[in-house]
């Protein structure tokens, strides 16, 4: 038990497999005084789809930031394809093969759906180096229809399209990159049911065709057994659960996340003061 271990916790330990793509182990990250991760072990292996489980302020989003060079861990190593991977930015991470498309998504209201498609990887002409718009046009275009999401005007700002469109946008800007790992962060947020199943059916066919692999924070534990080959579940800033989806259910997935609920608020209790956890919560949790 290392001296950040609460009593009763489980922490994953490090592991990997012959085809992994990307390892970290024992990446830490705090802000100030306020822990974000403690001892991080995750790796993920080529053509697998990762599904990030936790509550809110669990770590996932800082996990993934990490992962695409958006933040810098404290502590811990990480690598890419079995090399040392430390992306000084997000850039840089792109540059070495993983993407990722944040909460905010990083769109421009202001420029149209096809212009932020290519945004930062814009299509020039040649040799002079004005935009190419209608290469990009035409190409996000098939980016869009590939995915299946409705757009019908493409040229339009992206300010006045639904919520759903947007992350639509967002979404197939990452997948018609050149990415060997894809990062989702909550990818179906802000989604209806039809858009959000056709995300997921995007992401079928990516495990299927097993050239890409993708990590990505979901909510809803249905869709985590549906479309992921294994889950990893984040708790307090560390990883204490990592089973193939096939191994496991959501009623086993609920019960630790209600397990955690209850060991939070007895360590809280106690941090308080009062000793003992009080007598309801100590029935409920018999």
């Amino acid at each position: 038990m290392t001296d950040a271990q609460f009593e009763g916790e489980h922490i994953v330990a490090p592991s990997s497999a012959a085809d992994d793509v990307l390892r970290v182990e024992h990446i830490t990250k705090s802000f100030g005084p306020t822990v974000a991760l403690r001892d991080i072990n995750l790796h993920l292996r080529k053509g697998e789809v990762l599904g990030l489980l936790g509550d809110n302020g669990a770590g996932k989003s800082t996990l993934i930031k990490i992962l695409c060079g958006f933040q810098k861990q404290d502590g811990g190593e990480m690598w890419l394809k079995g090399e040392d991977y430390a992306p000084k930015s997000v850039d840089n991470a792109r540059s070495l093969g993983v993407d990722c498309v944040f909460q905010d998504l990083a769109l421009i209201d202001e420029l149209s759906v096809f212009h932020n498609m290519y945004l930062r990887r814009e299509k020039l002409r040649s040799p002079i180096p004005f935009l190419n718009n209608i290469v990009m046009k035409r190409e996000a275009r098939k980016a869009l229809d590939k995915i299946g999401i409705n757009i019908p005007h493409i040229d339009v700002p992206v300010a006045r399209l639904s919520g759903g469109q947007r992350q639509a946008i967002a979404v197939a800007r990452t997948i018609s990159g050149d990415a060997d790992i894809i990062l989702l962060d909550e990818p179906l947020a802000a989604m209806g049911a039809k858009e959000g199943a056709q995300i997921l059916d995007l992401i079928q066919r990516i495990k299927e065709e097993g050239n890409v692999s993708v990590v990505m924070i979901l909510h809803n534990m249905v869709h985590v057994l549906t479309a992921c080959d294994r889950v990893n579940l984040i708790q307090d800033g560390v990883i204490g659960l990592d089973k193939p989806t096939a191994e496991t259910s959501v009623e086993e997935l609920t019960e630790i996340m209600v397990d955690e609920y209850r060991r939070a608020r007895l360590a809280a209790h106690i941090g308080n003061g009062a000793g003992a956890a009080p007598a309801e919560d100590t029935a409920a949790g018999a």
